[in-house]
């Protein structure tokens, strides 16, 4: 019996809506011309959140808890909260289970850009209120025993479930409407940063920002960092997946 995420009835899950297939890609997925011509790939409208894999079963899993040592496939839905605190290596094997890859840095950016490229998805200047870039992590005051770096040098408080549950900090997919480009792609700048196949060494690429900075590593789209190592994560990590044309 397969136990589906819309059915589970959780404060976490606000929508259940999944748009259907258009043209050669998968629901949940928008196809991304190359040079005009039909050949491309997909990618998922929305980023991702994930369900455990348990034997036969699909179970919901919180998006706010970590999927270390658990099997997860990655879902693209609206109206839900995406999967946070998730390494590189862990977003590539959900992709994978949901037989999808992650993308390319090239794919990613071509996506982000929109079908005639700018800056933003919606455009190229910066709109207050357009994406979820304005919110507020509330590490510090749910730890006031580290000091200054410390915080960030901490893998528990960084990876505190709390954090992404508090206001003002993660969205649901698709939340903020007119953060979305020309492709139908919700969310490709701000609420989390997204995981790419791209490395620097022993490093992971994750692209666009998250609710707290879309600027400090670049402006929108060109967001990029490559601080960390495959298997790092922290509240403001997710991704999102894409595939082949078929």
């Amino acid at each position: 019996m397969v136990v589906a995420i819309f059915a589970v009835s959780c404060s976490l899950f606000t929508s259940n809506t999944v748009e259907g297939g258009r043209g050669p890609c998968p629901a949940g997925m928008a196809h991304v011309e190359i040079d005009g011509t039909p050949r491309g790939y997909c990618i998922d409208k929305y980023e991702a959140s994930v369900v455990e894999i348990r034997g036969r079963e699909e179970v919901a899993h919180a998006p706010y808890d970590p999927v270390t040592n658990l099997k997860v496939k990655a879902v693209s839905r609206s109206g839900v909260v995406p999967q946070g605190y998730i390494s590189k290596n862990e977003a590539e094997s959900a992709c994978n289970f949901a037989k999808k890859r992650l993308c390319t840095s090239t794919e990613w950016q071509t996506a982000c850009r929109g079908k005639k490229p700018t800056k933003f998805p919606y455009g190229d200047d910066r709109k207050d209120g357009y994406c979820n870039d304005s919110g507020r992590a509330p590490i510090a005051s749910l730890h006031p025993e580290l000091q200054g770096d410390e915080i960030y040098a901490s893998h528990e408080a960084m990876n505190d479930s709390r954090i992404n549950r508090a206001p003002n900090t993660v969205a649901p997919s698709g939340k903020f409407e007119k953060c979305k480009n020309g492709y139908g792609v919700f969310d490709m700048v701000g609420n989390l940063h997204e995981w790419t196949s791209e490395v620097n060494g022993s490093r992971g690429v994750f692209r666009g920002g998250y609710y707290q900075d879309t600027h400090l590593n670049g402006d929108g789209c060109s967001y990029k960092t490559d601080a960390h190592g495959l298997s790092y994560h922290d509240y403001s990590t997710g991704f999102r997946c894409c595939s082949d044309v078929h």
